[in-house]
Order: C-alpha cells, then sequence, then structure tokens
C-alpha cells in the first residue's frame, strides 16, 4: 500500500478501476465475435476469456496479443460486453483505457485496439510506441 492508502496497480491505473480489475473495453462487434469464435473454435470454459497483452517488438516497439487464454492468478479481470477481459499487471500500464473492435471491411479484417496511451503506431495497427 501506498501512504495514500492505495495499492501500487491501483495509483499506477489512476484509481479508475477496483483493485483487481481492469479499464479495457469491448466494443459490441468485437465481443459478438469472440462468442462466435468461441463456439466455432470450441474453447473449453476455462479459457473463455480474452486476453490482450502487451508484448516488446513490433515494428513500433510494442505489438498487441489478443487470444483466448485461461485466468492467472495475478491477472486483472474486467468484464464488457458479457466477456471476460484479463490483462497481465506488466501490459496495465500500456492499455488502460484501450478500446478493442472487430472490424471487417474489404480493407481489413480483425480486432483493432485503439489506445490512448499510443504515442505513435504503424500502418498496419498491430504494434505502437507509448
Amino acid at each position: 500500500m501506498t501512504p495514500e492508502g492505495r495499492t501500487a496497480m491501483e495509483k499506477a491505473a489512476g484509481a479508475k478501476a477496483p483493485a483487481g480489475t481492469h479499464e479495457v473495453r469491448l466494443t459490441t462487434a468485437a465481443a459478438e465475435r469472440f462468442r462466435v469464435l468461441v463456439v466455432e473454435q470450441d474453447i473449453p470454459e476455462e479459457e473463455r476469456n480474452l486476453r490482450i497483452a502487451v508484448r516488446a517488438g513490433g515494428c513500433s516497439g510494442f505489438s498487441y496479443e489478443i487470444g483466448f487464454d485461461a485466468r492467472h492468478p495475478e491477472d486483472l479481470v474486467a468484464e464488457s460486453e458479457g466477456v471476460r477481459v484479463v490483462v497481465d499487471p506488466p501490459s496495465l500500464p500500456h492499455l488502460e483505457g484501450a478500446v478493442v473492435d472487430f472490424v471487417d471491411t474489404v480493407q481489413e479484417q480483425g480486432f483493432k485496439v485503439t489506445n490512448p496511451n499510443a504515442k505513435s503506431s504503424c500502418g498496419c495497427g498491430q504494434s505502437f510506441q507509448s
């Protein structure tokens, strides 16, 4: 705990979300696509979480990883549009306030992250710099 009575994670996240949660949200389109993929891929119940993570790499410095995964004890968990979204603590500072959408157009198809923490991103939108 910090002297202000908040955990370091809450302080880093601006205390926007209750302890153990985060502020990464899904659009309705992203949540609907998640539910379709769960059925199409026959995802087991324990893995029906949408994990969003940030890893070093990509053409701009960091890249997004989005996929199904089981929850881990250290994960921050929130529900958005009826979907459990899990984020590992090291990724949270890069993702806090991000919105995940699903786009299906002639030009692109897939999950797309709108991230208020990204100072710049590459042309494909799959990597960013913070």
